[in-house]
């Protein structure tokens, strides 16, 4: 833990913090420096390199020790099992595990049960979080009634009542039309389309990528042209409709060319990554491991290193956990039929260092794709270390090794891929609004 020393009262009720000898990883300047930083009622009140301010007002010293604070961690994605599916993790179990990996903000999924396609579920999910979450809890609400993909939402309702997007999460809307007039209408109230880029007749039932592996295998497999095709046709309509768009995540190096030439048309397309595709490839799955089976399925070695490059060079814009528990029932499965997904709210930072350490990615680069492009893109003040803005930071030491133990993971299933791997990078202390919502025991 950052050496912490007290001012005229204790941290617990300072609403001033002054945090010294910190390496403050600014993703909007793209600058990694040794700094101060000053927190006061709840944004961040200064900033330098020189001395820090003598400050005769009751605060809290929090000496970092050279260690990085950056901020916090703006997660699109998260899937918090609430309503329906609570056994297998809560918005109360979510959020414990969010801020103990450095998220401040966690932008929720409706692919609930039910879904999240009213006003009133989205409020519920707003008010959940607000009573039992540390960290900020931004709801996204289905595009489709039911994520159907017949009948576009009340998106005007459900903006009023706090929607942060529309998605129908990994349920492709396959009606063109319906699709065109839910983009056109969102287009007119100036709301966030987000999508899951795949042809889902060539995806249904495929548990690997297609391939020499999953030949060997014997595995039910996709081509990795699926996530191109149902890319291509997003952004056509784009192009149609003028919407605003947000590819939830892009896996494949062949899809990247249609991307980039969306951007350079001037259309309004971002584009996210999840820490486990950047991380990990097909042959992790190795031994029919359950752990490793993610939606869209793991890809080739050069589809990874493409989507870092894609990363460094800003075709891709966030990163994002995609975290999605799922239950041991759920799992201890054979391979085909096992369910989807993995948890990753705390390990998306260490994971993340991977790409650090091997000098793929400079700390700016990873913060400005977990934090500020997110932020960005859903119009949040929140991901940058400029005074004025939002204390939503994180405190982390990105060399300290651990063996991750899946056991002692904060949500309630326990489903990471990372489980007994030697892993580099741990948070000490994550703020919200100013105010530590978790803190490293030493």
């Amino acid at each position: 833990m950052a050496h912490d020393e007290q001012g005229d009262v204790s941290g617990t009720t300072a609403k001033t913090i002054l945090v010294t000898d910190a390496r403050l990883i600014d993703p909007e300047a793209g600058t990694d420096t040794r700094g101060w930083l000053l927190l006061r009622d709840g944004r961040i009140a200064g900033r330098g390199e020189d001395s820090p301010p003598r400050l005769d007002e009751p605060h809290r010293h929090v000496d970092a020790r050279g260690k990085c604070l950056a901020p916090g961690i703006v997660d699109i994605g998260v899937k918090t099992c609430e309503p329906g599916e609570r056994h297998k993790e809560s918005i109360r179990t979510a959020g414990a595990a969010a801020a103990a990996g450095g998220v401040t903000t966690m932008v929720t999924r409706p692919d609930t049960t039910p879904p999240i396609d009213t006003p009133e579920a989205l409020s519920y999910v707003r008010r959940r979080g607000e009573q039992v979450s540390p960290v900020h809890t931004l709801p996204m609400a289905a595009l489709t009634k039911g994520r159907e993909g017949r009948e576009m939402t009340e998106i005007g309702f459900l903006l009023d009542a706090g929607a942060a997007a529309f998605t129908d999460c990994d349920h492709v809307v396959t009606d063109t039309r319906v699709l065109t007039r839910a983009m056109t209408y969102a287009r007119s109230l100036g709301a966030l389309i987000i999508a899951h880029p795949q042809e889902p007749t060539l995806s249904a039932g495929a548990a690997v990528t297609s391939g020499k592996f999953a030949s060997l295998k014997g595995l039910p497999a996709v081509s990795s042209m699926a996530e191109r095709i149902g890319l291509e046709r997003d952004l056509a309509l784009v192009e149609m409709t003028r919407a605003h768009y947000h590819a939830d995540q892009i896996s494949t190096a062949t899809a990247l060319p249609a991307l980039a030439r969306a951007k350079a048309a001037g259309l309004d397309v971002s584009a996210g990554a999840s820490i486990h595709h950047l991380t990990l490839n097909e042959f992790d799955v190795s031994d029919y491991r359950t752990f490793f089976k993610v939606k869209p399925p793991l890809r080739a070695e050069d589809d990874r290193l493409a989507m870092v490059e894609a990363l460094a060079d800003g075709v891709i814009d966030v990163i994002s956990s995609m975290h999605t528990p799922q239950d041991e029932e759920s799992k201890r499965l054979p391979f085909e039929v096992a369910a989807s997904g993995a948890v990753a709210l705390e390990t998306l930072l260490p994971a993340a260092m991977r790409l650090y350490h091997s000098g793929q990615l400079t700390l700016p680069q990873l913060f400005r794709a977990m934090a500020l492009n997110p932020a960005r893109r859903l119009g949040m003040e929140t991901g940058r270390l400029t005074p004025g803005a939002p204390a939503d930071l994180v405190l982390f030491d990105p060399d300290a090794p651990f063996v991750l133990d899946r056991s002692t993971l904060r949500s309630k299933s326990k489903n990471t891929p990372f489980d007994g791997m030697r892993m580099e990078g741990k948070v000490l202390m994550t703020l919200v609004a100013g105010a530590p919502v978790f803190e490293m025991t030493t």
